[in-house]
């Protein structure tokens, strides 16, 4: 009887307790926002940043939604959205303001905005120009790695100063996990994670998935995000790493997208990407101090190959770089040659080469090497040619370089290397790689190419590349990957001239770095009767070995 008692009261104050809900969703409680502004700040900096202050009577929160598929909740109405199309834009924009028991109003408006960051490359290498599947490089040791994000000089990147995982290190859950990005019609990145039920999640976060909350324990969970394919933003990286250890590009994921490995985060700068290969940087969301660092591959089974199917061979040690982060030219690691040589340095060349600040410069984090129609001891022309002959000397390795090409016809720009034993040595006995030599009368067009005994002059090994738009206009990679049974040259990572390198050829020895903008010659050709001035720009210059 007590029992039954108890349950009618039980049912008695829930009748009371439902009839004072009903008595406060009244009509005059329950109120549409009304009066809904919207003011905008947009930047005029070409950085994309619109800031949002929406307000509206009875308003408790906020969301906005965009037209490339985002959305975010502002619950006092102020947000901040970069958007990322590269040009000036006009942009869709709805505006919900929420009231209580969730009735609402809206309003749409129209801003013109003006992004200029483009990363082009990192676009093509990320999606394959189509679609694109990543995979955690689990063969790769480092493929999961943490350190600290600061140390007393600022940023850095260490791969893993407090631990780099070995290969295989990890629990099925973070190995058969596949990132998809892909373009869709409108040429904007879409990103679909693929976890296969479970993600491996720091510990830091596994009792928001149902997992124990152990400490120091990551666990296999249920952490999909809330919907399968978001949107992908290619944004200015803020971190103030350098341009020789970063590619200086976020991914910023949408609506909780996150890489494979969870740690709140959902923003990853690209220290480096290639056909095959991407690392990755991002700081733990809610412990700044760590910094945790990814290597992706587009292999399945986690390693890291050329395409060919082939191991590469791992160039990892970075031993000589040059940012060009100063305010002058570098002279602990370059010399200038001066004058025009034998015969224009052996090929007909119109330049006479100086050491001017009007030929040559460091600026704004570049290097800049500057041809320009000059009178200059009996030449029509000036320009710049510097070397690191005597002060950095190697053999075998990988060298990288990032650059923007000179245009206008007549134009001959060269990234390349000599043997260190030249002059004393002739040419082309000691040899020599160019890594990049591009001409302004044929603008579509890079090639590499090796000169030796049998093979020099107009006979050199040669490779190109053809169909290009866009070198003059937009930073590229150039690369040689040399080994002593192989030297490969490559354009953002895409090989275009193999060749083996047995003992008969000179390329067992020291050689040296150059970088120069010449003007016509045998290979410049004709220069153009209005060209006045055009300029090679190069971010970095790198060697690994």
């Amino acid at each position: 009887m007590k029992y039954f008692k108890l349950i009618l009261s039980l049912f008695a104050v829930s009748i009371m307790l439902s009839s004072c809900q009903e008595d406060d969703l009244t009509l005059d409680t329950i109120l549409v926002p009304t009066n809904l502004s919207v003011n905008t700040n947009v930047s005029d900096d070409g950085t994309g940043l619109v800031e949002f202050n929406a307000s509206a009577e009875n308003a408790i929160t906020y969301k906005y939604t965009f037209p490339d598929g985002t959305s975010a909740v502002a619950p006092g109405g102020n947000y901040t959205k970069r958007f990322t199309k590269v040009g000036l834009n006009t942009y869709l924009v709805t505006v919900i303001a929420y009231g209580k028991g969730g009735v609402s109003s809206s309003k749409s408006l129209e801003v013109e905005v003006r992004s200029d960051f483009n990363d082009p490359t990192t676009k093509e290498f990320l999606t394959g120009g189509d679609s694109k599947t990543w995979y955690i490089a689990s063969a790769v040791t480092g493929h999961l790695a943490v350190g600290q994000n600061t140390d007393d000089d600022g940023p850095i990147v260490d791969m893993g100063g407090f631990f780099q995982g070995p290969p295989g290190f990890g629990p099925d859950c973070f190995y058969d996990d596949e990132m998809i990005f892909s373009l869709d019609g409108n040429g904007d990145i879409k990103y679909e994670y693929k976890d296969y039920d479970a993600s491996f999640v720091n510990w830091q976060y596994t009792l928001q998935f149902g997992g124990n909350g152990e400490q120091f324990v990551d666990e296999c969970l249920d952490a999909n995000p809330p919907t399968a394919t978001v949107p992908v933003s290619l944004v200015p990286a803020s971190s103030g790493i350098s341009a020789s250890n970063s590619t200086g590009t976020v991914l910023d994921i949408s609506d909780g997208g996150f890489i494979s490995y969870y740690i709140g985060q959902n923003q990853y700068e690209v220290l480096s990407i290639s056909e095959n290969k991407m690392v990755l940087r991002a700081i733990q969301a809610n412990d700044t101090f760590l910094v945790w660092y990814l290597i992706l591959t587009t292999s399945p089974d986690g390693t890291i190959d050329d395409g060919s199917g082939e191991e590469t061979e791992e160039f990892s040690e970075l031993v000589w770089v040059d940012d060009f982060d100063g305010d002058a030219l570098n002279s602990d690691n370059w010399n200038y040659e001066i004058g025009n040589g034998d015969n224009g340095w052996g090929n007909g060349e119109a330049q006479y080469y100086t050491d001017s600040q009007e030929n040559v410069r460091v600026q704004d984090g570049s290097l800049i090497i500057t041809a320009q129609r000059e009178s200059k001891d009996g030449f029509d022309f000036t320009s710049a040619r510097i070397t690191t002959k005597d002060k950095f000397e190697f053999t075998y390795g990988r060298v990288e370089v990032r650059a923007k090409l000179p245009a206008g016809g007549g134009t001959w720009p060269a990234i390349w290397m000599l043997g260190a034993e030249w002059p004393e040595e002739a040419w082309p006995g000691v040899g020599e790689m160019d890594i990049m030599e591009f001409v302004g009368n044929q603008p579509d067009r890079i090639s590499s190419a090796l000169h030796f005994p049998g093979n020099s002059g107009g006979n050199p090994i040669l490779g190109d590349i053809t169909g290009l738009t866009d070198v003059t206009t937009e930073f590229h990679i150039y690369e040689v990957e040399w080994t002593a049974e192989k030297i490969t040259f490559s354009m953002d990572g895409v090989p275009h001239l193999e060749f083996d390198n047995d003992e008969s050829t000179p390329f067992h020895a020291d050689f040296f770095l150059l970088l120069n903008v010449a003007m016509g010659g045998t290979l410049g050709g004709a220069i153009a009767d209005d060209f006045t001035e055009s300029s090679m720009e190069i971010d970095y210059v790198k060697v690994f070995q």
